[in-house]
């Protein structure tokens, strides 16, 4: 089974997210690339999935890291070419993805937390939980992965691929 699948065979995971994932909104966004090499959504996957791993070897809330890892790039335009007035790409989006996270489904604070401060580092706000720095650091991880995926195939072959 290839690694970045087996969120789809994990019943506890998917217990927790199946609800937002049969949503229109979240399924939007398979429409928008991401980081070159992948889509919205399965980034969003990605980044829920592997916090929620890291949640459930840490003892933590993992709830708020599959339901706010999954929502945290909740916006539909691209980040490329698109720009604001108000700020950068970093600090607009984590905004626009809570504000359509909130119109999706009810957030506890630690959710609401995860996804506006998701881009720590690139933006000053410190994350409040701990749940909030495990999200910020896995969606770096995978946006590097994600973007360097084809020369890994190309360097390393399928084995280290995924």
């Amino acid at each position: 089974m290839e690694k970045y699948r087996q969120w789809e065979h994990d019943q506890t995971y998917r217990a927790l997210v199946d609800d937002l994932l049969a949503e229109p909104a979240v399924q939007k966004l398979a429409n928008y690339t991401q980081h070159h090499h992948s889509n919205r959504l399965e980034h969003s996957i990605r980044v829920s999935y592997t916090s929620y791993l890291i949640g459930v070897r840490m003892g933590l809330n993992v709830r708020a890291l599959a339901r706010g890892g999954l929502l945290h790039d909740l916006f539909y335009y691209d980040w490329r070419t698109t720009k604001f007035d108000s700020g950068t790409h970093a600090y607009v989006h984590p905004r626009i993805a809570l504000h359509n996270a909130e119109h999706l489904t009810e957030l506890s604070p630690m959710e609401r937390d995860i996804i506006v401060k998701h881009m720590w580092g690139a933006t000053l706000a410190f994350p409040r939980y701990r749940e909030s720095y495990v999200v910020s650091l896995v969606d770096d991880y995978a946006a590097v992965a994600e973007f360097m995926h084809p020369w890994r195939m190309k360097i390393f072959g399928e084995h280290f691929a995924s």
